[in-house]
């Protein structure tokens, strides 16, 4: 069976369907919060310019979405799968961010999920891939039942070294 990197999935607060290119402006009105991204190691994603390259590395990917809020349909963040392994048996969900007003609440809960239900359908892990500094997610992380893996440095597009964490989880593992 062949893993579908782009199903619409729905939640009692939470709708993910393909990120489409149309989907720039309404998503970058969330994405220009700097407070989203103040404890990413790309604290200027907040920034237009910046912003952009990031969404063409979303639509590029084939596996990103766009979230909204299941009941008023307000865009409220994205996610994606990458790093899809079948030998593996592995994928990787990331990239995700929302809106500040969903913080705290059980939206990142329901959003990961959908996203776990529907990847346990076709692999046996998931990993997570965290910026070392961002306690935030991998506090929610942990939270869903994920197992800290490793931590290494890598190089950045921009040449700066990030160091960065790696969860997992696995099927049958989760909460």
């Amino acid at each position: 069976m062949k893993f579908e990197l782009q199903p619409t999935l729905s939640g009692k607060l939470v709708h993910l369907r393909p990120l489409r290119e149309e989907d720039f402006e309404s998503l970058y009105a969330v994405a220009s919060d700097p407070l989203v991204w103040e404890q990413h190691p790309d604290p200027d994603r907040c920034q237009r310019h910046v912003f952009h390259r990031f969404f063409r590395g979303a639509m590029e990917s084939g596996g990103a979405f766009l979230i909204t809020d299941a009941v008023s349909g307000d865009v409220i963040g994205s996610s994606r799968y990458t790093g899809f392994d079948p030998e593996q048996s592995l994928v990787e969900i990331g990239y995700t961010f929302l809106a500040r007003r969903c913080w705290g609440h059980t939206y990142n809960r329901e959003l990961k999920k959908l996203m776990l239900d529907h990847a346990f359908r076709y692999v046996g892990a998931v990993d997570f891939y965290i910026g070392a500094s961002n306690t935030r997610s991998r506090l929610a992380i942990v939270k869903i039942g994920a197992k800290f893996l490793r931590e290494f440095e890598r190089m950045r597009e921009d040449g700066k070294i990030q160091k960065t964490v790696v969860y997992r989880l696995r099927k049958g593992d989760e909460p």
